[in-house]
């Protein structure tokens, strides 16, 4: 029994949580799709989680793309099979490191804030004052993030995207020597729609999952200052294994045969 009641704690505990995080994301998604909207809200926080992120996904991107090229010369040229350096960037890019890389990326910048901004609020009860005005904080707070990131996260990989992919054009044609059209060409004939959309439909699910988990840990804090740094900390590390977990997920959906 010593030996067993840990690992029972621990089962018990684990399942706790996943119901906590299930009524959650039932009720956050319930909200999204019942009125009162508020569009001025959504707006601001797809400005917030798509035109502030730009720039560190744009610089994570192109370098990104950078040294694939390189690295793929690197290893291809063994074989002398340099011609398919632009088929491995276009389908790396746009399937796996795209999305991957900005949801990363975004899940530092805008999951903890989210969790910092909302953890405040609830320890200085300013979400139960919500409730006294009759606003329900799930409809305030919640839904708007919850919507702006999953509208936003797949723009925002589409950019990153193209600009990944110009990043491996750069390396190799004015380092590594290649014929511009034939690079382009190369690139635009091994492209395919599944490759852009699988990468499209991960951006999405990203997209949620970080709001989601941003406002979770957020919602969910206690504790004073203290406790909003441990939700900050919690909702980008469980946003992070999250978004890998399910990579690996849609990506076994798409490709698997």
């Amino acid at each position: 029994m010593p030996l067993i009641q840990p690992l029972g704690r621990l089962t018990l505990a684990f399942l706790e949580i996943i119901g906590r995080l299930s009524i959650f994301a039932s009720a956050a998604i319930s909200h999204c799709f019942r009125p009162p909207f508020y569009p001025r809200l959504i707006l601001k926080q797809m400005i917030e989680v798509g035109y502030y992120s730009l720039p560190v996904v744009g610089l994570t991107a192109i370098f990104t793309g950078m040294v694939l090229a390189l690295q793929s010369y690197t290893g291809f040229a063994r074989f002398s099979a340099e011609s398919a350096i632009p088929n491995v960037v276009i389908v790396s890019i746009t399937r796996e490191l795209g999305p991957v890389l900005a949801g990363l990326m975004v899940a530092g910048r805008v999951g903890a804030a989210m969790a910092a901004e909302i953890g405040t609020m609830r320890v200085t009860e300013q979400i139960d004052a919500l409730y006294t005005l009759a606003t329900n904080p799930f409809k305030y707070l919640i839904a708007p993030r919850v919507i702006a990131g999953v509208l936003t996260l797949p723009i925002l990989v589409l950019v990153a995207d193209t600009i990944g992919v110009f990043g491996g054009y750069l390396v190799a044609v004015h380092k590594l020597g290649f014929n511009p059209a034939t690079y382009l060409k190369n690139t635009l004939d091994f492209m395919q729609a599944i490759d852009v959309i699988s990468g499209l439909v991960k951006a999405a699910a990203f997209g949620f999952i970080i709001t989601l988990m941003g406002c979770y840990h957020g919602f969910n804090s206690k504790g004073g200052a203290q406790g909003v740094g441990s939700a900050t900390t919690n909702a980008v590390v469980s946003a992070s294994i999250l978004i890998l977990t399910f990579n690996y997920l849609i990506t076994e959906l798409f490709f698997s045969r």
